[in-house]
């Protein structure tokens, strides 16, 4: 399946409440559920700064559905994000039955722009979704928008230098 304008949409909206994280001293991530109708279910972005790393909206978002949306609807969903999910996130999306996985910038992506600018890697290993959850349908990286999704990490990097 290919990235529509309506997905490309939503990205944008990931990015929005990725600089929104950014700008309230976080890491800039942002994610989306949206319904197989087309509605967005919930809108979330990382809120790690206060010393919990699991505060992904990737994450929020497995709770939200799991605690919110039958079985059978939450297959029907698309999470959003600017960033591929970690394996705890991808593992939380698979444990809630959600359905496709839209993302900006993958996971190496990122680990890679970490490594160029002398950051140390992050705790986790870097795996790719299907890594985790071997049937996940999931579409990226979108290169369309990855140059700004390293813009928001090289500004977050640069501040915690």
């Amino acid at each position: 399946m290919a990235v529509s304008d309506v997905d490309l949409a939503h990205l944008r909206r990931c990015l929005e409440l990725a600089r929104e994280a950014l700008d309230d001293g976080d890491e800039p991530f942002g994610s989306v559920l949206v319904d197989a109708g087309g509605t967005v279910l919930l809108a979330d972005r990382n809120r790690v700064k206060d010393g919990d790393g699991t505060r992904h909206p990737e994450l929020e978002i497995a709770r939200w559905a799991a605690a919110h949306l039958p079985v059978e609807e939450r297959a029907g969903c698309t999470v959003y994000t600017s960033g591929e999910h970690c394996p705890m996130c991808a593992a939380a999306h698979g444990w809630a039955g959600l359905g496709r996985i839209v993302y900006v910038a993958s996971s190496g992506q990122l680990a890679a722009w970490r490594r160029g600018w002398g950051l140390a890697p992050g705790p986790v290993a870097s795996l790719p979704i299907k890594g985790v959850v071997p049937g996940a349908v999931v579409e990226g990286p979108v290169e369309a928008l990855v140059d700004e999704v390293c813009a928001l990490h090289r500004e977050h990097a640069d501040r915690h230098r």
